[in-house]
């Protein structure tokens, strides 16, 4: 069974066994605008929580991409590369960005569930 979680840098994370699948939230997303390009790391690589792990550029503003958990990166969506308007249309579910092998589970203590994150970028809407 997996289960979802969120950063407040506006990532979700969808965690199955030691594997996390990590993306940008649709809030994000609709704060970016139409997105025009994105870059991700290299397969293989390792990340360190809160770490940039990627760009996402719209036609507004360039944007960072953190990762939420320290691991080992195992895939890379090289769709969302290839076409990023995908991330507009499905943030939540086919546009994620990459996954990862976790370091340290204990890290997931510092995420937020869906209601925290609602309540969290609503609070913090500009």
């Amino acid at each position: 069974m997996s289960e979802v979680k969120f950063s407040k840098e506006h990532e979700w994370v969808k965690l199955e066994g030691e594997v996390a699948t990590i993306g940008i939230t649709k809030h994000a997303a609709e704060m970016l605008g139409d997105i025009v390009f994105v870059e991700l790391p290299e397969k293989g690589s390792n990340v360190e929580k809160d770490g940039s792990a990627g760009v996402v550029e719209s036609t507004k503003a360039a944007s960072d991409v953190y990762t939420p958990l320290s691991g080992e990166l195992i895939d890379i969506n090289q769709s969302i590369v290839d076409d990023p308007s995908k991330i507009n249309k499905d943030p939540e579910g086919d546009a994620w960005f990459f996954k990862l092998k976790m370091k340290d589970k204990s890290e997931i203590g510092s995420l937020m569930n869906r209601e925290e994150y609602d309540k969290f970028s609503k609070e913090n809407s500009s």
